[in-house]
């Protein structure tokens, strides 16, 4: 998905959690003291719906129950979130949104759909809202400069960052065992990342790499499984008006000269180069055949399963939790080690826009925006926030420590990122494997990632909504096979060069270029 998406990526599992809490228990006991949430009972009491990724987690039932009693005696209403399948997500919350109908609180991000529903005016800008000091839990879990990092260019605050480290990464889970028996126990280059999925492949039968189809996978922002060059050299990120639109690739000196001058992805090299080489894993089966239309629990079913050598993963702590415990069950002494092959290791330093992946955004169209608020605030205390995200304490998950937690029960993966991560109240998997805890504590820092000159920079669609919308369609028509692997790479790259110019290109082109530009000369 997109720099710090994501989903995101997004991946096999796209719901993630786990972040040590900075700020310890002073921050958190200082939150419960605050003040209760605002608002108060009701004579009758109401129930708000939300959009939410994925599937309904197990035992859902009990806790929505166990979460709404303790909702209604604190704030007087209900809650009933309704879940959409990953495949359908953006479609579906997309369509929601703009025919008005009633449901409080959605994910989206600049990987899924918030330009065009800013555009359609379909969000409730939340500046005025969080200024008030009606939600002081809120405001004491989310700091302001995250919400400051994430203005629209109109001024205004559109969504809740909900995030747990500074930025995330895209890179590989792997079975361990495997690494072990095929790798040597160390994998440390992308040189070794592809003969290691040629060699399971070629051995034990099984693709080397799995997940659902992204360009983010193929073109990386800055990094991408399937994307070698990020590995070497993480050092830019792609353009674009929207992440299911067309990626352009800004001049290497913009930021020094002015001139963004950029170009479509395909006339980058190493973009075409990464586009031939997926192309010849799909012949080979190193990836799965049904990226196009693969739906991302039955992948992460399938890894789980032992199905797979590696899947796709994002930096944040959730690679361990996500799929250790199926795995053991499946798989006899099966392990988990989390791969981020660059060339310098831990010395890499990733460009990032630290723009959050995650935004929970409020429905304009809602009946009461105000009990979206709420709702977000209380969920900012850590007692809810850990019934929400990890159910009952005893039942399905007991504390280690002051900051960790064990999972004892059958619920999990409810989709944090979608409402109530925050980052002081994160608890982190006590399972959590080595090379995870590594890669994630490395998230955590700032100083472990360099700025990109277009860090800030989000283009306005208004001047070219109509060609943008036909590109759109184009690049799902005719680029996602290209991303998958799928198609012939040359021919692929012919048909959609085509219906991209009749979609209006040219234009589009030299918009992005022209408001980046403008930004460039704004930062000086």
């Amino acid at each position: 998905m997109a720099q710090l998406i994501d989903a995101a990526g997004l991946s096999l599992p796209v719901s993630r959690r786990g972040f040590l809490a900075g700020t310890g228990g002073l921050l958190a006991a200082a939150t419960l003291a605050a003040c209760a949430p605002s608002g108060g009972g009701e004579a009758a009491t109401s129930t708000f719906g939300h959009l939410l990724p994925g599937d309904v987690p197990a035992q859902w039932d009990r806790i929505r129950a166990a979460v709404n009693t303790k909702l209604k005696a604190d704030l007087g209403f209900e809650f009933k979130p309704e879940f959409i399948n990953w495949t359908n997500y953006a479609s579906q919350s997309l369509l929601k949104f703009t025919s008005g109908e009633d449901f409080q609180t959605a994910l989206s991000a600049r990987w899924l759909n918030i330009a065009q529903l800013i555009e359609s005016k379909a969000l409730e800008p939340l500046d005025e809202a969080l200024a008030s000091g009606k939600y002081p839990n809120l405001m004491a879990a989310v700091d302001q400069s995250a919400f400051d990092a994430n203005r629209w260019p109109d001024g205004s605050v559109y969504g809740v960052p909900a995030v747990n480290s500074a930025a995330r990464i895209h890179h590989v889970v792997a079975r361990g065992d495997l690494v072990d028996k095929y790798a040597g126990g160390s994998i440390e280059t992308f040189d070794q990342l592809e003969k290691f999925w040629y060699d399971v492949q070629q051995k034990e039968g099984i693709p080397g790499y799995i997940n659902r189809n992204s360009p983010f996978d193929v073109l990386g922002a800055p990094t991408g499984v399937l994307y070698a060059q990020g590995w070497e050299t993480p050092d830019f990120l792609p353009l674009y008006f929207s992440s299911d639109s067309l990626m352009f690739v800004p001049s290497r000196d913009a930021a020094t000269t002015g001139s963004t001058d950029a170009v479509p992805f395909w006339e980058y090299e190493p973009y075409l180069e990464s586009l031939h080489r997926v192309r010849k894993y799909y012949e080979d089966g190193i990836i799965n055949g049904d990226r196009l239309n693969a739906d991302p629990a039955t992948l992460k079913s399938q890894f789980d399963g032992g199905g797979a050598a590696t899947c796709w993963g994002i930096t944040d702590g959730a690679d361990t939790s996500g799929h250790l415990d199926l795995l053991e069950q499946a798989v006899k002494g099966a392990s988990l080690v989390t791969l981020l092959p660059f060339s310098e290791g831990l010395s890499a330093k990733p460009n990032q826009t630290f723009q959050a992946d995650n935004l929970v955004v409020v429905n304009a169209a809602a009946a009461d925006a105000e009990k979206a608020l709420q709702l977000l605030d209380w969920v900012s205390i850590q007692e809810n926030h850990d019934l929400l995200q990890y159910g009952e304490e005893g039942t399905d998950w007991k504390a280690v420590g002051d900051d960790a937690y064990e999972q004892v029960g059958d619920y999990a993966n409810f989709p944090g990122f979608a409402m109530s991560w925050r980052v002081p109240l994160e608890r982190k998997y006590s399972r959590m494997s080595e090379s995870e805890t590594t890669w994630f504590d490395w998230s955590k820092e700032y100083d472990n990632f360099t700025l990109d000159p277009f860090a800030t920079f989000i283009p306005d669609l208004a001047e070219v909504e109509k060609e943008h919308a036909q590109i759109t369609a184009a690049i799902a028509e005719f680029a996602n096979p290209l991303f998958a692997g799928a198609v012939d790479v040359t021919e692929g790259l012919d048909k959609l060069k085509s219906a991209l110019d009749t979609a209006g290109l040219p234009k589009v082109q030299e918009e992005l270029n022209k408001q980046a530009d403008a930004y460039l000369a704004a930062q000086k």
